[in-house]
C-alpha cells in the first residue's frame, strides 16, 4: 500500500459568508403517486425557474385505479405534506391526483395537507382546471380521461356539481396509471378531436398521468378550442400563486391568462 502524505491542517473560516433569505423566492410542493411518471417532469418543465422551486414528496399507491384505491392515499396526505421542507413555508401545495381528488374531495384534501402545511394554498387538478376553464370563460365543455367508466363517473359529477354543462364525456379503459403515462401526445391529440362535442366551448382532458400538456397546442390546433389538462391547469394554477404571470402560450391559451381572484 503506497504511503499517505500527512493530511493539511484543516483552516476554519471565521467570517461568516452572506446568506440569502431563502435559496429561491418562491417554493412549490408537489405531491406525486409512488407510481407517477409524469406530474414531477411536467412540473419541472412549466413551473420551475431561478426563482421557483419544486419540492416533491411520493406517497404510496396501488393501481388499479378504482375509486376505492383511490380513496386509500388520503391517510397520507398529511404525512407527505409534513415531508416537504420541513417547518419551512411555502407558497402553494399541489395534490396531483385528479381523480383521487374528485373521489376524496377538495376541502378534506386541503385540511389534511394544511394539517401539515397550515395556511398553505392547496391546488388539486379538478380544482385548478374548474379554475383555469373558468379563467377562458367557457361553461360547455367535453371531458377526455383514461379511466374506466367506473372512475370516470366521479369526475363527471364534480364539473357539473361546479355549474358546467357537460356536452359529452369520453374515457379509454384504462385501469393502470403507469399506462396511462405511456400513451403517446401524439395520440392524444386525435383522442381529443374525437372526444370534442361541436357544442362544447372548450376540452377538459384528465389524468396527471398523461403527457397531456405536451400535447397541448396539438389538441387545441385539431379542435380549434381551448383545451385544458390536469398538469397544465396545476402548473398554471401554482405560477399564479407565486405570483408569475408570465405569458406562456407555448402550454396552451389558459398559461397566457390570470388566476381570478
Amino acid at each position: 500500500m503506497k504511503a499517505m502524505k500527512p493530511l493539511p491542517e484543516i483552516r476554519l473560516e471565521t467570517t461568516r459568508p452572506a446568506l440569502d433569505k431563502r435559496p429561491l423566492e418562491k417554493r412549490v410542493g408537489l405531491i406525486a403517486l409512488a407510481t407517477d411518471h409524469t406530474s414531477e417532469v411536467d412540473f419541472r418543465r412549466m413551473v420551475a425557474s431561478e426563482r421557483i422551486g419544486v419540492y416533491v414528496a411520493r406517497i404510496p399507491y396501488a393501481n388499479p385505479t378504482t375509486p376505492e384505491n383511490l380513496r386509500k392515499m388520503q391517510p397520507s396526505l398529511s404525512a407527505g405534506s409534513a415531508l416537504i421542507l420541513p417547518d419551512e413555508p411555502l407558497d402553494a401545495v399541489c395534490y396531483s391526483c385528479t381523480s383521487a381528488s374528485v373521489v376524496i374531495g377538495d376541502a378534506e384534501i386541503e385540511a389534511a395537507i394544511q394539517a401539515a402545511k397550515p395556511g398553505i394554498p392547496v391546488v388539486t387538478p379538478p380544482m385548478a382546471g374548474m379554475r383555469g376553464l373558468n379563467a377562458l370563460g367557457t361553461q360547455r365543455v367535453s371531458i377526455l380521461t383514461p379511466y374506466t367508466v367506473e372512475t370516470s363517473q366521479p369526475m363527471a359529477a364534480y364539473f357539473a356539481a361546479h355549474g358546467f354543462d357537460i356536452q359529452s364525456f369520453t374515457c379509454l379503459g384504462f385501469e393502470d396509471d403507469r399506462e396511462m403515462a405511456r400513451i403517446t401526445p401524439v395520440s392524444l391529440v386525435e383522442l381529443a378531436r374525437k372526444a370534442m362535442h361541436p357544442q362544447a366551448d372548450a376540452l377538459f382532458v384528465s389524468c396527471t398521468a398523461l403527457r397531456a400538456a405536451l400535447a397541448v397546442p396539438g389538441m387545441e390546433e385539431a379542435i380549434g378550442r381551448p383545451v385544458v389538462t390536469s398538469n397544465q391547469a396545476s402548473a398554471w394554477n401554482c405560477l399564479r400563486l407565486c405570483g408569475d404571470d408570465t405569458p406562456r402560450p407555448e402550454f396552451g391559451r389558459l398559461m397566457t391568462k390570470p388566476l381570478a381572484a
